[in-house]
């Protein structure tokens, strides 16, 4: 079974690739008061976990699938997890993310009951740049209006870098093409963020997916979220994605709640913009992170000795050296009868 694009979304699609390469070529922390999750969007952030700290990521999805020209009807759930651990260094942290279907596929002449792991992806990520590291914004003592200007500094994106494989096991009646299914493929990634005031953020991912199988892909994903207060949360996204046997475009929308300072949860619907098929994605999901081995880095800077002490000793040490110099001149003199 074969979904290859259509010509005009193939050129849509690639333009507009190729407009996000043009506009991104061009020690900080990671850890964060409260938790940063990349729920419910499908986009990766550029920044870690930190240090020691575990996060889990989890949601649970309903799916529903319709195809007009191959008519066929998919329903059932999915279930993804995601865990994130941080080590070595702040910027680093590695990833392993399961996806799990549960499904009907039904057509007019068969009914498929499809149950299993469909994909699962272990790799690392790293952040190999952050715009604000050794960064001061200049004061101008004379001049408000400089002091208030935009900053176009923060126009420049934190970048970071992803590299795993996907392991590929009882999943191939997920993929639909007639080529056998390859066990290890490679996955890359190219992620950017800013973070702009207003509490707005911009997440770019662009990714090549399978690579070396006949099942490869390479898309973007964008994320544009905006926090409202201290709890809440909302997003809007889109994500594009081109390959031989699956091509899409899909938007996503959403909101993330702040239960506590290392707990979130969070609602999102999907939809696509095709009917080969038609997809529906409804759901929910659950954040929460494990930070009692976290420490921060404290830098200690040496104390400076008093100068005005370090003065006042070397005059008492002169001193003393001349009342001896003195006692023994007078020592030395001879006393008169």
């Amino acid at each position: 079974m074969d979904f290859k694009i259509t010509n005009t979304m193939m050129t849509l699609q690639n333009r507009f690739l190729s407009f996000l390469l043009l506009c991104f070529t061009g020690a900080t922390a990671q850890y964060t008061d409260e938790i940063n999750s990349n729920r419910p969007g499908n986009s990766m952030s550029a920044f870690s976990v930190g240090k020691s700290v575990i996060q889990t990521e989890d949601g649970l999805n309903y799916i529903n699938e319709k195809h007009n020209l191959m008519d066929y009807t998919v329903n059932g759930y999915s279930a993804d997890m995601s865990f994130r651990y941080g080590f070595y260094r702040d910027e680093l942290e590695a990833i392993l993310s399961l996806n799990y279907q549960n499904d009907h596929y039904v057509t007019d002449w068969d009914n498929i009951h499809r149950k299993s792991i469909k994909t699962t992806t272990l790799g690392a990520k790293y952040l190999f740049y952050d715009p604000q590291k050794n960064y001061k914004k200049p004061v101008n003592l004379y001049s408000w209006k400089n002091n208030h200007k935009y900053n176009w500094h923060q126009l420049i994106p934190a970048l970071a870098g992803y590299a795993g494989f996907n392991i590929n096991t009882s999943n191939s009646l997920f993929f639909r093409g007639d080529e056998p299914v390859k066990k290890l493929t490679p996955k890359i990634m190219l992620i950017s963020q800013n973070q702009f005031p207003g509490n707005w953020v911009f997440v770019t991912n662009i990714f090549a997916d399978q690579i070396t199988s006949p099942y490869h892909s390479y898309g973007y994903v964008v994320t544009l979220t905006k926090g409202f207060n201290d709890s809440w949360s909302g997003f809007f996204e889109n994500r594009g994605i081109v390959g031989n046997y699956y091509s899409d475009g899909i938007f996503t929308a959403g909101a993330a709640y702040l239960l506590a300072s290392n707990m979130q949860v969070d609602a999102s619907i999907s939809r696509n913009y095709k009917d080969t098929p038609k997809i529906t994605y409804f759901g929910i999901g659950f954040s929460c992170r494990f930070d009692d081995d976290y420490s921060d880095l404290l830098l200690r800077i040496p104390k400076k000795k008093d100068k005005g002490k370090k003065d006042k000793s070397k005059q008492g040490k002169a001193k003393e050296k001349e009342k001896e110099k003195v006692k023994k001149r007078l020592d030395e003199v001879p006393l008169k009868p």
